[in-house]
């Protein structure tokens, strides 16, 4: 199927790039005039503080349930100062009227409670105002009310006023998928020696990615998905999507080196490549899927979104690259001395526009200006054939093999060795949301932020909502008793209510408790569960008060608990099945085993990363953060189903093309080296590609993004290396043909899939049969 596919859009290269280009249009046109709606809620099946949401929701019109911001203002002369009231009042009556706005909240208010700092060194001095944002109202592009708000700041001496909020706060962040563009641009074009092969994958990655994400913004009309699914999604499918055309273009290549026609290169590059590609491109989506298996739509929402980007990108590598390919022929070995110097400034450009130094204005006009001028140069117009090929055997590669071959035990023990280093961390980590004390340094959610802490505490940035239904009126009274035992516990900084729904016949009510704490702090989810099986069980035994303690910092401490629970059970499943799969492919049981031990060792090598910096405070300024915040909870999930599908990708392409050289010569040893040599280059340029593109999105404001990019450029980094260069060379030494042992009765009932194509001819320079290698002594046999 792969090669009938791969052989009609080669021949039929026309149609299919228009049906592409038709395709990327419509998606983006619809996509564009039905909108998205993104939504960061985080609810969850079952838990308390969602069951404390649904009474704000039937007694308060949900009260604190929905999306919300402050103002927060600090004023010299004092908040009550009549000209600081006037110009703030006048702040607040135009901010209500924003469109969007559903009720701004004035500390100035007879209703507000609590909105003004009275005691501490801000005493007096620090006021803010609440903003809630009409829940139909379409959120994306968050930030945008904020900074109509900010628009409004009142230009008075002796005001400083900041807009608080994670809805309402902007981020000016860098296009760092143009970072990483500019860099694979370059890895391209010393991997390929070629432009027109450069452009190849560069060209199928970016259709892929903009359908990928268009229907991905289609989907959040159907799905809860955040915001930032978005960035997810074109981190990882400009990854995939560069990487399996390249693996592609290089087997095609190698056809046509070999002296087969374009047409018979793309037989045999759909049949081995393409063949793997469709193979790992459904690992990948099949990991990420299995997200949906979780029951939380906020996670099922990223999974849809990087699963929709991968499987489009494995989809335009599968089709709209052998048209290209059947467009571009036997050029391809050649390029010409215009062509590096227009790669070099759209590099170039690329950059620019990432890092956003005046791009418009300088970079483009000058990339424009030069490579004009390169065309009109006639010298620079010669035509550079490229290089021949080394024969297989005289490459590093296959000497860096076989030196790793000769000390198998060394190799295999050095290299667990530094993962298992890097991957000690992971004993520390520690699951939850973190706060907006991680916003970048100068904005104004992280000023406003840090005083609200100046001025009223550091809970006061994540206050708990103690939601009570009561089932008779006479028990009524005991919510006072219950204010104040909340009160009086360990780490509750201020208790106020009870806030009935109905004074004279209360059905519900509402008590608020400040934590001393900060939201992100463990302090925090200890004090959440000492109020729920400790304090609050004891003080309404024996009444009617249904009692949950909610609000949003504790539905992130439920999400983190709910998640956890449930993060071994996903990586149980996901491993077995990759087992699975990988045994019927290979045909083995240690081949498949090894494959899931080294895999589990470059994430948990790349989950200790994660937490040294991001949990631990470790190189924290030059990644751009604050150290010392919990890892968000869906990460580990999250980054175990990316990072575990592509590094398949890596297992499957080296060990089929092993598989085959074992297959044609039945030598277990060489065949290794060979297969090594055969892709190590491409593998190498493969990952760096996706280093540069992950690692680029460390350039974004957004903690998670910066933590996603960090995160999957280690796991790829190490397992590129470690792994796929020293580990899987060294143990297939030690074990020799039983790498590819599978009892008989289970071959037999095993299906047959094949992903390594037809063995190639043999190579050209056969190597002498040479001694076996020294190496060192085996502590078993």
């Amino acid at each position: 199927m792969i090669v009938r596919i791969g052989s009609w859009c080669f021949r039929r290269r026309r149609v299919v790039v228009a049906l592409w280009l038709v395709t990327l249009v419509g998606v983006l046109v619809v996509s564009g005039q039905v909108g998205s709606r993104f939504s960061d809620d985080p609810e969850g099946p079952d838990l308390e503080s969602q069951q404390g949401f649904d009474v704000l929701e039937t007694y308060f019109d949900g009260l604190g349930t929905g999306a919300s911001g402050t103002i927060v203002f600090e004023a010299d002369a004092g908040v009550d100062d009549p000209e600081v009231m006037a110009a703030m009042e006048a702040m607040f009556a135009e901010a209500a009227a924003i469109d969007g706005v559903d009720l701004v909240v004035s500390p100035y208010d007879e209703a507000a409670q609590g909105q003004i700092a009275l005691e501490g060194p801000k005493a007096g001095t620090v006021a803010y105002a609440t903003v809630d944002i009409d829940p139909d109202f379409d959120l994306t592009g968050s930030g945008m009310i904020g900074t109509e708000i900010r628009e409004l700041k009142p230009q008075v001496d002796g005001i400083e006023v900041y807009v608080g909020g994670a809805e309402l706060t902007e981020f000016e962040t860098p296009e760092s998928e143009l970072i990483g563009l500019s860099f694979a641009v370059v890895i391209l074009i010393v991997t390929l020696g070629s432009v027109l092969g450069m452009t190849l994958p560069i060209g199928v990655a970016v259709v892929g990615v903009g359908t990928g994400l268009g229907l991905s913004v289609l989907l959040s009309n159907a799905a809860t998905m955040p915001e930032f699914a978005l960035t997810i999604g074109a981190m990882i499918g400009l990854g995939v999507g560069i990487d399996y055309a390249l693996f592609i273009v290089t087997r095609w290549r190698e056809g046509l080196q070999r002296g087969l026609s374009p047409s018979e290169a793309m037989v045999v590059a759909s049949d081995t490549a393409g063949r793997a590609v469709f193979f790992a491109g459904m690992t990948v989506v099949v990991s990420l899927l299995g997200l949906l298996l979780i029951g939380l739509s906020f996670v099922s929402g990223l999974a849809l979104a990087a699963a929709t980007t991968v499987l489009v990108s494995m989809a335009a590598a599968a089709t709209l690259l052998p048209a290209f390919l059947g467009f571009v022929g036997e050029r391809i070995e050649t390029t010409q001395w215009r062509g590096l110097i227009a790669a070099g400034l759209v590099s170039i450009a690329l950059l620019g526009l990432g890092l956003s130094i005046q791009p418009l204005l300088v970079g483009l006009p000058l990339a424009v200006i030069v490579v004009l001028a390169g065309f009109a140069i006639a010298p620079l117009r010669r035509t550079v054939p490229m290089p021949e090929p080394k024969p297989r055997r005289d490459t590093v590669w296959y000497r860096f093999s076989r030196i790793v071959q000769r000390r198998p035990w060394t190799s295999a023990l050095g290299g667990t060795a530094v993962l298992l280093f890097l991957a000690v961390p992971v004993l520390d980590l520690r699951l939850g949301f973190s706060d907006e004390g991680n916003f970048a340094d100068g904005t104004d959610g992280r000023e406003a932020y840090d005083l609200l802490a100046e001025g009223f505490g550091p809970g006061f940035n994540g206050p708990l909502v103690v939601a009570v239904e009561i089932g008779d009126p006479a028990d009524a009274e005991a919510l006072g008793d219950l204010t104040a035992s909340l009160a009086e516990v360990e780490g509750v900084a201020v208790a106020q209510g009870p806030i009935p729904d109905d004074p004279a016949s209360p059905s519900a009510a509402i008590i608020q408790v400040v934590p001393e704490s900060a939201p992100q702090d463990e302090e925090t989810a200890v004090l959440v569960e000492r109020l729920r099986t400790e304090v609050i069980p004891v003080v309404v035994d024996g009444t009617t008060l249904d009692v949950n303690v909610t609000g949003f910092t504790a539905a992130g401490i439920d999400f983190s608990d709910y998640l956890a629970d449930r993060t071994l059970v996903f990586f149980a499943a996901v491993l077995v099945l990759s087992f699975l799969l990988l045994m019927v492919v290979f045909r083995s049981l240690l081949v498949p085993l090894k494959a899931v031990v080294m895999n589990m060792l470059s994430i948990g090598a790349a989950y200790g990363v994660v937490v040294a910096v991001f949990q631990w405070g470790w190189l924290a300024d030059v990644v751009g953060i604050p150290g010392g915040a919990p890892i968000e909870p869906f990460i580990p999930m999250m980054m175990f189903a990316i990072v575990f599908g592509l590094s398949m990708d890596y297992e499957v392409f080296l060990l089929s093309r092993i598989k085959e050289e074992f297959d044609r010569t039945g030598d277990a040893v060489r065949s290794v080296a060979d297969g090594l040599a055969a892709t190590a280059r491409v593998i190498t340029a493969a990952a760096a590609i996706m280093v540069v593109v992950f690692g680029s999105f460390v350039l974004e404001d957004d903690r998670v993004v910066k933590l996603f990019g960090l995160g999957l450029a280690t796991a790829v980094l190490l397992d590129a290396t470690l792994v796929r260069l020293l580990l899987v060379p060294a143990t297939m030494e030690l074990l020799g043909k039983r790498n590819w042992w599978l009892p008989s009765w289970l071959d037999r009932i095993l299906p047959r899939v094949h992903i390594e194509g037809t063995p190639e001819e043999p190579p050209a320079d056969p190597e002498p049969a040479e001694e076996p290698p020294e190496r060192e002594p085996a502590l078993t046999r």
